[in-house]
């Protein structure tokens, strides 16, 4: 069977990924080393609930663990104090103590969500990320960020807390949406970007068979980008320095993604996508890269299908001085400078202050008007 495992080097609180298709028929003896009484709390979304929930409790039952779940709405408006509010008191009134654990199924926002809850409850519970879709299997569920948006900006209250275990079960892709997958593909192809040319080359090359379902590429994809994530978080967990990389293309993303309303008219893995063009493009006006740089981003971007420019993303957009406006309340913002990650060329990212306004503004105004 076509299965890997990533070690999250983290000392005391190091874990594993876990990832391969049928890895929600083991789920139970998966978790049974972590459990103190055989009993989990499920948080997930009413999608996933449909497609997932039984096969993860048939799982469980197989090493006599019992499951409770609440399924929230699925979509990015459920990453909100509401919801949040509503998972933490269902989690009390579960009866869910110190030492037992906390289950995230679905996408990025339960990981997000279950993770927050899981850290604010009773001081700190353990939880396992089980992530459902590609993006939350390449990025959120590894890592430890979790966290809800506000009205003023995306994923501004949270905490880092890292999971005890993430199993990415591959074979869940599989009833993923075409869009939902290729959102995912998004923060694929950051990877490569930011810091492995040959693995940007190696998605070139095998992104279509990805796309239609090769598994054994699926599961080499998942364990590329996690690998990366996970040396990545290693060095630097609460991202004092090289964490920052991950955000390629994120500065852009969340500002669209607060301008079109946290909708479905931009999912997050298409916002990163378009940002990631964006980034190329500022790098190459400012004379970091070649020319040539951003066309072969924009290139395979568009081959896989994806959205690539502004006006990819339905309905009106906002002004520049407005996107730059909403770009100021990013997370990634130091004593008032944005923080811009940038790139040398094909995997070779970098964090930077050093970016004029006017540059960013032009470029914004450009692609607005589009040119």
């Amino acid at each position: 069977m076509m299965r890997t495992s990533v070690q999250v080097e983290l000392g005391a609180r190091a874990y594993t990924v876990e990832i391969g298709p049928g890895l929600l028929a083991e789920a139970g003896e998966r978790m049974a080393p972590l459990l103190a009484r055989p009993r989990v709390a499920v948080l997930t979304d009413e999608t996933v609930a449909g497609l997932h929930l039984e096969a993860l409790g048939e799982g469980l039952a197989r090493a006599g663990v019992q499951m409770q779940a609440l399924a929230l709405p699925a979509g990015e408006a459920t990453k909100g104090w509401p919801q949040l509010q509503r998972a933490v008191e269902w989690l009390l009134e579960c009866r869910v103590e110190r030492r037992d654990i906390v289950v995230a199924l679905g996408g990025g926002v339960i990981g997000d969500l279950a993770g927050f809850a899981a850290a604010i409850l009773r001081r700190g519970v353990r939880f396992v990320q089980i992530p459902t879709t590609l993006l939350a299997q390449v990025d959120s569920s590894v890592g430890g960020k979790t966290g809800i948006n506000s009205a003023h900006g995306k994923n501004l209250i949270g905490a880092f807390h890292q999971p005890s275990l993430v199993l990415a079960d591959t074979a869940a892709l599989d009833t993923l949406p075409a869009r939902d997958f290729l959102a995912g593909y998004g923060e694929v192809v950051k990877y490569g970007l930011l810091g492995d040319a040959d693995f940007f080359a190696w998605l070139e090359r095998h992104g279509a068979g990805l796309a239609r379902g090769d598994m054994a590429a699926r599961v080499e994809a998942v364990a590329r980008s996690v690998r990366m994530k996970a040396e990545i978080v290693a060095r630097d967990e609460t991202e004092q320095g090289d964490r920052a990389l991950l955000n390629l293309g994120h500065t852009f993303c969340h500002a669209l993604e607060a301008a079109t309303g946290y909708s479905d008219r931009l999912l997050h893995g298409e916002g990163v996508a378009i940002g990631c063009a964006l980034a190329f493009e500022l790098s190459a006006r400012l004379g970091l890269c070649s020319q040539e740089e951003p066309g072969r981003v924009r290139a395979h971007l568009r081959a896989m299908g994806m959205k690539v420019d502004l006006a990819d993303i339905p309905g009106d957009l906002p002004d520049a001085a407005a996107l730059l406006d909403l770009m100021a309340q990013d997370k990634k913002v130091v004593d008032g400078q944005l923080r811009f990650v940038l790139a040398r060329g094909i995997g070779r990212a970098f964090v930077t202050s050093d970016v004029p306004e006017r540059a960013v503004r032009a470029l914004l105004e450009d692609v607005l008007a589009g040119r």
